[in-house]
């Protein structure tokens, strides 16, 4: 099933995508795509609806971040060998984790604004786990069973704010509009590789980033496994999973992105997204 959100920004439905690609209302079957919708038996009743039986959204609507108000928003830093290289930095021995603000959390097409004194806005296209059951000390080996689906990401981040400004990382990763998350959140049963999934990144039509999910150092598997074990992970939480190379930061020279720069991506099987950066309104 490929699940989303959709309507006015802050009154999202909650949505499926049919076969012939278009969104059907399940407002009057669930309330969001959250919580109790994307467990094991909340998805299971999602599958076996008709959605030809499901009233038809508006066509254009806009889409919405494709799942609800995560209580954790992880990202996992240099999680790509050749990501690691550009930045300058060692290959980590653990996963390097982080947070992101969840209400840095939009929509897959909505815009970037760059945030106030802004000078090294950055891209970063990454494939995201939603957790679909609460997950506290997992077993690599049973790390799957934990997963409702997975997701397009952009990790939109500050670098001046990351790595200039001291402290955590969170500082350059949490501003406002710095989570695109979808267009769907597509459950595992329709991946059928989730370790063999190219990526890419462009901006204003000029490649980026090109790489695949095969060449994480960790696993999406292990990196469930792994988190559990330092926090415990609720329903609908959101991880993301790191980025290939290409970044604007490892450019040389640094290439950052500016107001009018319009910022496409997409990752094998998750859709596309498309954001334009504008500045700070006032």
């Amino acid at each position: 099933m490929k699940l989303v959100r959709f309507g006015a920004a802050g009154s999202e439905k909650p949505g499926l995508i049919d076969s012939s690609g278009a969104v059907r209302d399940l407002s009057g079957i669930v309330a969001e795509i959250g919580g109790e919708a994307l467990t094991p038996a909340g998805l299971g009743r999602l599958r076996a609806l008709d959605p030809s039986a499901l009233p038809l959204a508006p066509a254009g609507v806009r889409l919405g971040a494709c799942v609800a108000r995560p209580g954790h928003f992880i990202a996992v830093g240099l999680n790509y060998a050749d990501h690691a290289e550009e930045a300058g930095m060692a290959i980590p021995s653990e996963p390097v984790l982080f947070s992101k603000a969840p209400n840095s959390i939009v929509g897959p097409d909505d815009d970037i604004i760059q945030p106030r004194g802004s000078t090294k806005l950055d891209w970063e296209v990454e494939l995201g786990i939603v957790i679909g059951s609460r997950a506290r000390y997992v077993e690599e080996a049973d790390a799957a069973q934990y997963i409702a689906g997975f997701c397009l990401a952009n990790d939109v981040s500050e670098r001046a704010f990351q790595i200039e400004r001291g402290g955590q990382w969170i500082k350059g990763k949490s501003c406002e509009t710095f989570g695109p998350l979808g267009p769907w959140l597509v459950t595992p049963d329709e991946i059928p590789d989730v370790q063999n999934l190219s990526m890419w990144c462009d901006v204003n039509h000029e490649k980026r980033q090109r790489g695949s999910t095969r060449t994480m150092i960790f696993s999406v598997n292990f990196l469930v496994a792994y988190i559990s074990q330092f926090m415990v992970l609720d329903v609908g939480d959101v991880i993301i999973t790191g980025t290939p190379p290409g970044v604007g930061l490892g450019m040389k020279p640094p290439v950052y992105l500016k107001p009018s720069d319009v910022v496409t991506l997409g990752v094998e099987g998750l859709g596309e997204q498309r954001q334009t950066v504008v500045a700070f309104p006032g």
